[in-house]
This record gives structure tokens, C-alpha cells and sequence, in this order.
């Protein structure tokens, strides 16, 4: 699966990520999508997230829509 950079939403919160890049699990060799939280969180700025999840689907008020939405290109 690919995954285009670009900023997302993400379906629950709202909050808006920047996605730079996939990379390489450097044991499992898994596809980890790499992005960045365009909001103040003071855990952490950058985040990884294996691709299935990135792209998984999650029930909100009864519908299954995706966990993250493309918004545009950076």
C-alpha cells in the first residue's frame, strides 16, 4: 500500500499530522508511517505507526470510515 505525504486529519480527534514518509522496521522489516503532530503535544512531535493501522478503518457514530483523511499535499 502507498502512502502519499501530505498533511491528514485524523477521523476521531481532528487533530491534523504531516506524513513525511514511510520507512523500514529495522527488525521486522513492517512498512511504519512516519508523521508529525501539527498541534501542541507535549509527548511527542513525531510519531510512527505501522502501515495497517495508518490506513485501518475505525466506527465512528455507526460508520466505519478511515483512521486517517488525505487533506492535501505539503
Amino acid at each position: 500500500m502507498t502512502i502519499e505525504p501530505g498533511i491528514y486529519k485524523h477521523s476521531k480527534k481532528g487533530n491534523l499530522y504531516k506524513v513525511h514518509f514511510v520507512a523500514k522496521h529495522s527488525e521486522t522489516l513492517e512498512d511504519l508511517v512516519i508523521y508529525e503532530a501539527l498541534y501542541e503535544n507535549g509527548m511527542s512531535k513525531f510519531w510512527a505507526r505501522p502501515i495497517a493501522m495508518f490506513t485501518d478503518e475505525v466506527m465512528i457514530d455507526g460508520k466505519k470510515v478511515p483512521r486517517f483523511l488525505f487533506v492535501k499535499k505539503s
